[in-house]
C-alpha cells in the first residue's frame, strides 16, 4: 500500500518511493531494525503529539541526537505507520 498526501490536510502519512523527495511540512522517519525497515513521512504538526513525542524521546535515548541520515525511531516497522495514522485521525498536533 502506498500512501500519498497532497497539501498536508488530514491525509494519512505519506510513504514516498523516491527517498530524496519529502513534501514541505513533513519529516521522513524510519522505523524497524534491519531488513524490515519502514520509511514513513510524518507531518511536522504531529511531532508535538504525546505518542510521537514519546517515540522521539526514545529515539534520542537509544540512538542519540546525532543520527546520520533519516531519523530512526524505535518502533516496530508495521506498527509505526498505524501510530501515525491514529494520531492523524484523532486530530493530533492541532492547536485549540
Amino acid at each position: 500500500m502506498v500512501w500519498r498526501t497532497k497539501t498536508g490536510g488530514g491525509a494519512p502519512p505519506c510513504r514516498d518511493d523516491d527517498e530524496n523527495k519529502v513534501l514541505r511540512g513533513h519529516v521522513p522517519m524510519v522505523a524497524g531494525c534491519g531488513d524490515g525497515d519502514e520509511r514513513v513521512v510524518v507531518p511536522v504538526r504531529l511531532l508535538g503529539d504525546p505518542c510521537i513525542a514519546k517515540l522521539l524521546d526514545m529515539a534520542a535515548q537509544q540512538y542519540g541526537f546525532g543520527q546520520p541520515g533519516v531519523l530512526r525511531v524505535p518502533c516496530d516497522a508495521g506498527h509505526f505507520p498505524r501510530v501515525v495514522e491514529c494520531v492523524l485521525r484523532r486530530g493530533g498536533g492541532q492547536q485549540a
